[in-house]
């Protein structure tokens, strides 16, 4: 069985850190449930082993683990799951698309790769890239994913996107999505280190980044670098409480806010230098 995986940072201040280092120690995903950070371990995956390694970043963190049963996903997923009206967009499982219009639909099937259009962050980007993406444009989306940014890039005139991801097992499902919407000629899929790939496809007119905060702060200097003249950045991943902090840090390093996109406890941005 996999095991979860519930981590409570001893602060709300450390939360960032505890999830860069669950990352770093190998969990290919963290959420967040209230005060906890959640991420879930293969069956050969040593629980007590990955705790002790996250007490670097905050040594009175709780963390418990326990099997999680097994279950089909994919029903599960079904249950949830529906169609959403961003702007000039819809994202919708493929159960749900009949009668959709292909030209303005981003078609993505649920799996564990992270996008599809339920969190509010994927949908905070969908809404604020609207106010920018131009027929041509080359867009790069860093830590794709389900490859749904990049997708609804293209579907929203982009001549050119690139999905960058680094967890393998999300590889396959971004392939997958990208040939469902009728986009293989658009969007490439890029397995690798974002801070490594993103130099190599500049300049891009736009970057998107649905990342934990403390991963956007570190990718910053090199986004900033990939944007042609007059290119954006939307940002994502980031808390309604963070907002005042990001906003300074963005500031320090030269960034201007274009527009904000709020919903429940997030917040995202899109910023140009």
């Amino acid at each position: 069985m996999w095991h979860r995986i519930q981590i409570t940072p001893s602060s709300a201040d450390l939360s960032a850190a505890v999830a860069a280092r669950m990352f770093e120690a190998g969990a290919q995903g963290v959420h967040e449930d209230g005060p906890h950070l959640v991420t879930h371990l293969p069956p050969d995956a040593r629980p007590d082993d990955f705790i002790a390694a996250l007490r670097s970043a905050d040594e009175d963190l709780i963390g418990e683990h326990a099997p999680l049963p097994d279950v089909d996903w994919s029903l599960k997923w079904r249950e949830r799951i529906g169609a959403h009206t961003l702007g000039r967009l819809t994202v919708t499982p493929p159960w749900l698309a009949d009668g959709c219009d292909p030209a303005t639909t981003v078609i993505i099937e649920p799996a564990m790769a992270f996008g599809t259009g339920e969190h509010p962050t994927t949908r905070g980007v969908v809404r604020l890239m609207q106010g920018v993406v131009r027929a041509g444009d080359a867009v790069a989306d860093l830590g794709a994913g389900s490859a749904i940014l990049a997708i609804a890039a293209v579907k929203l005139g982009a001549g050119r996107a690139f999905a960058i991801e680094n967890d393998h097992d999300s590889i396959a499902n971004a392939e997958e999505n990208v040939v469902r919407n009728g986009v293989a000629g658009q969007v490439a899929v890029l397995e690798g280190d974002a801070a490594v790939l993103l130099p190599l496809v500049a300049p891009v007119q736009l970057v998107l980044a649905n990342i934990i905060s403390s991963v956007l702060l570190a990718l910053l200097p090199a986004i900033g670098r990939a944007l042609a003249p007059g290119g954006s950045a939307v940002l994502s991943g980031i808390l309604g409480e963070e907002r005042d902090r990001m906003l300074a840090a963005l500031a320090a390093a030269g960034w201007r806010v274009e527009a904000e996109d709020a919903e429940e406890a997030w917040w995202s941005v899109r910023v140009t230098r």
